[in-house]
């Protein structure tokens, strides 16, 4: 069945869950682990700093996205049936009770729990005179230097606020008795929880029993303005933050220079229209509706908040030396890979290694690419850098290489959205150090992680590669799940060396001996898969899919896999965000589950598994199945052919997943997720810490 004709079958409102409020509620089991009483403390506290932070980026990109359509007057439906008017009314209605969940969680239970653990986060009322006199000179020495205060009257235009910046409205009467108004930022330069205890020197500072004690850096600046408006009286000051439209169209096809476009629009990006105001619930109405007029903005885009304005801030706190608060640190074990150290080549000849992240050491990879850079008979490296970090090991592994005159290319991708700065400076740090940088391709962001080492072996030359679902990022490499596979494989080895070229050069290559790659034919690839799973079940066969994915979005693969239900193959699909297909519905979907796994680290491993009538088939990919992934981006899709490998993921990461009845959450028809139901016989299971536990016996050869 043709791709238009199987969407042409299933293709009704009913169907499809939208988009944007599926993500709502991925960010809803985000803010149930906050909730969660179980977890420590600190635990809690970083759920909340990431579900805050999650909403932000998600007004920035997709809410931003929907007030343009609406402001274009663009009325096209989405594939559930929405406006996008009815979209955003169906957002803030999701959205309002959440945040007054996260105020009334913020101020009722973390902060009383933080208290009771020696670590208090006060409101000026509760400091004592002395630490009130300690932080009025800390204002005077350290904060009032930096200040702006920005005036508003006819000859002073309201000033422009930056986005995600926490400012101060204040309302001033001058001496003359003239009511003044002014907007004081609260700079970035400085953390936002300001800890006293470095501040106060004296050992009296922990009289009161607590071993850590803050301030918020606005209400350090509230309480000591007369200091920034002498001779005025305060009447009165409330906090305020703006979100701004940070998607910023690249039109790359009319782009001289690629990096310096970017560049461009990066500094654009802070000059977006204000899609979101928060401000504090105690603001009066007189300056609630000045901020509106002069931001141009409606009730609908205002979030009056009952807590704290700018809680990803509180993330501060989980840097806090009390590891009685979180959970037990976990050291991911290093495999030994290498039957010779020396050589490590030697072992890759002899088999292909899967690696499981975090539970298997991301040094390994590391090492792989510092070994590599340091081997004399390596002759060349190449490798696509999405997501670095601030401080990369590989990037410097890179260098080095280039340094002792080895060729490498590295594909940097400056489109990599909110990492473009970073990239652009390891890219800048590469090519001063002779590497063959280039930056992605017109029309495509290079999605894909892959590594190529060539090497001189008795006067051969042979491939080495390495393919992962996740980035090259050791730091992300400790909180996300991923898996890495390395192997020596003439066909995959020569399918990435054709990628690189089409990567770097001008290339026309449109088949692979194994790789499948986008948007040429991933998802050709995974149609025809689950199609073959659908004749299978027409046969009288056994068939089964399991898919672990971030997103399911396209509408096309949706289609397919209804398809697949409704002959009676068994889809379990293990997605962690959104998920656009509607399980459990009679006649539609009747064979079909979801789940969804939130926990202690970010599930970033891709998965797809068909039974294939018993000769079972395992892929790892870069890509989800969204448009996006399968139209508009490089990705791969790559077989795991080593039957103790292959295997491995059958029989052991797959079933684990299956079997989580702690952290998994099932997907109902409503759109809404309940915990798995708990029997009597079956005790509480967690997949992630049964990786943890069995790191050492789960390590792969």
């Amino acid at each position: 069945m043709k791709e238009k004709e199987i969407l042409a079958k299933y293709n009704r409102p009913e169907n499809f869950f939208n988009r944007d409020l599926s993500w709502i509620e991925f960010n809803r089991r985000v803010l149930d682990e906050a909730c969660n009483p179980h977890l420590p403390l600190l635990e809690r506290v970083k759920f909340i700093s990431i579900f805050s932070s999650n909403l932000d980026e998600f007004y920035m990109i997709r809410v931003s996205g929907i007030k343009e359509q609406i402001a274009a007057g663009i009325n096209e439906l989405t594939i559930d049936g929405l406006t996008p008017m009815q979209q955003l009314l169906r957002i803030e209605s999701a959205v309002q009770p959440m945040l007054e969940q996260v105020s009334d969680l913020w101020l009722n239970t973390l902060l009383p729990g933080l208290k009771e653990n020696g670590v208090h986060v006060c409101r000026y009322p509760e400091l004592s005179d002395e630490e009130r006199s300690i932080l009025e000179e800390y204002f005077k020495n350290e904060i009032f230097p930096v200040l702006t205060p920005l005036a508003v009257d006819p000859s002073r235009p309201f000033p422009y606020i930056s986005n995600l910046s926490l400012n101060l409205a204040v309302s001033i009467r001058s001496p003359k008795g003239e009511n003044r108004f002014a907007r004081v930022k609260v700079p970035n330069s400085l953390p936002r929880l300001i800890h006293l205890d470095s501040l106060v020197k004296s050992s009296k500072r922990n009289g009161n029993g607590m071993k850590h004690k803050f301030a918020w850096l606005g209400d350090i600046i509230g309480e000591n303005l007369n200091l920034l408006f002498p001779k005025m009286e305060i009447l009165e000051y409330y906090r305020f933050r703006v979100t701004r439209d940070t998607d910023i169209e690249i039109q790359e096809d009319e782009a001289d220079d690629l990096l310096e476009t970017i560049e461009e629009n990066i500094r654009r990006r802070k000059f977006g229209n204000v899609v979101r105001l928060e401000v504090e619930k105690r603001m009066s109405s007189t300056v609630l509706k000045m901020l509106t007029e002069h931001l141009e903005l409606t009730q609908n885009d205002i979030h009056i908040i009952g807590g704290p304005l700018g809680l990803p801030n509180v993330m501060q706190l989980y840097d806090l030396p009390l590891p009685r608060l979180k959970e037990k640190s976990f050291h991911p074990p290093l495999p030994r890979l290498w039957e010779d150290e020396e050589n490590l080549f030697i072992t890759l000849k002899k088999r292909d290694i899967l690696l499981h992240h975090p539970y298997d050491s991301f040094s390994t990879v590391v090492d792989f690419i510092k070994n590599a850079s340091r081997d004399p008979d390596v002759l060349a490296i190449k490798q696509t850098l999405y997501r670095v970090g601030p401080k990369s090991p590989i990037v410097e592994a890179l260098i080095e290489a280039a340094e002792r005159n080895k060729q490498v290319a590295v594909l940097v991708e400056l489109k990599a959205r909110f990492d473009e700065e970073n990239n652009i400076f390891w890219a800048r740090e590469l090519e001063k150090a002779g590497v063959h940088v280039v930056y992605g391709l017109v029309g495509l962001k290079t999605h894909a992680k892959i590594t190529l080492v060539v090497r001189k072996e008795n006067e051969k030359l042979h491939r080495y590669v390495h393919l992962s679902t996740g980035n090259y990022n050791p730091g992300t490499a400790r909180i996300y799940t991923d898996i890495g596979m390395f192997t020596s494989d003439p066909e995959i080895c020569s399918d990435v060396s054709d990628i690189f070229n089409f990567l770097t050069g001008f290339s026309e290559q449109t088949e692979f001996k194994k790789l499948i790659v986008a948007p040429i034919g991933l998802r050709k690839k995974v149609l025809e898969l689950v199609f073959r799973e659908i004749e299978n079940a027409k046969a009288g066969k056994k068939a089964r899919i399991v898919i672990k994915i971030n997103s399911l979005v396209d509408p096309v693969c949706i289609s397919a896999l209804y398809e697949a239900s409704k002959y009676g193959v068994q889809v379990q699909l293990i997605i962690r965000g959104i998920c656009c297909l509607v399980p459990g519905v009679k006649d539609l979907s009747e064979n079909i589950t979801v789940v969804s796994i939130v926990g202690r680290f970010l599930e970033h491993s891709r998965i797809f598994y068909f039974y294939n009538n018993g000769d079972e088939e395992v892929f790892i990919s870069s890509a989800d199945l969204m448009q996006r992934n399968l139209d508009r981006r490089v990705e791969l899709l790559t077989p795991v052919e080593s039957p103790k490998l292959r295997d491995y993921i059958i029989k052991t990461i797959i079933p684990v997943y299956l079997k989580d009845n702690e952290k998994t959450r099932i997907l109902n028809p409503d759109m809404t997720y309940s915990p798995v139901p708990k029997r009597e016989s079956a005790p509480s299971f967690n997949a992630q810490e049964t990786f943890m536990r069995n790191a050492l016996k789960l390590v792969v050869h």
